[in-house]
């Protein structure tokens, strides 16, 4: 197949294409103390293999509760449901003083990040090759394709927002997180428990 030249067409799993373009910010989180909710957020892309083809999903995560502020899936890898997911966050919970991604395009295209810069939000990006620097999100997803996706086998969109939206609710309100010393993710962030507990 090589020799001939076939091979098969199909998109590929990469989210975190680099537009060589756009401008980059330094990574602000090395040796950071995060005490309190509000004061990073992350947000990231994975793929989730659907029966007709990939679906992205963008999650926007509270990094000292660990609560998935919003979420949004589409079929395409634009920037607008990034921004639509950003807006979400937002709007229900405020502003936070840092946002760390990674480096992919749609996080430093112009219109992602016109957002953050009028909301006065500090912009933090992942060093190229360092997947470490952004391990909270990435811990999500882990925690979400093996916890639901991967059990539920979803074939269409529709099942997927379904599915997630289910998900979500229960890993912000129910779900105990051995990193918060098993505690909630809401608990924390509406302060009805303290991470001071935390060894």
């Amino acid at each position: 197949m090589y020799k001939m030249g076939v091979c098969a067409i199909y998109p590929k799993p990469n989210s975190s294409r680099i537009s060589k373009g756009d401008y980059k910010y330094p990574y602000l989180l090395k040796d950071m103390a995060i005490k309190r909710v509000n004061q990073v957020w992350a947000t990231d892309i994975t793929h989730i293999k659907l029966s007709g083809g990939l679906a992205y999903l963008i999650a926007i995560l509270d990094i000292y509760s660990r609560k998935i502020l919003s979420w949004e899936i589409s079929n395409t890898m634009d920037t607008q449901f990034c921004i639509s997911a950003l807006d979400k966050a937002i709007k229900k919970y405020g502003v936070p003083e840092i946002l760390n991604t990674d480096q992919g395009s749609q996080f430093t295209s112009k219109a992602f990040t016109k957002v953050l810069k009028e909301h006065k939000i500090k912009i933090s990006m992942c060093s190229k090759g360092r997947a470490l620097d952004n391990i909270y999100i990435e811990r999500v997803w882990r925690t979400v394709k093996y916890e639901n996706v991967y059990l539920n086998n979803y074939e269409t969109l529709k099942e997927l927002r379904t599915g997630l939206s289910d998900y979500f609710k229960f890993y912000n309100k129910k779900r105990f997180h051995q990193s918060l010393n098993y505690i909630r993710p809401d608990e924390i962030y509406y302060g009805v428990k303290s991470l001071k507990q935390v060894a």
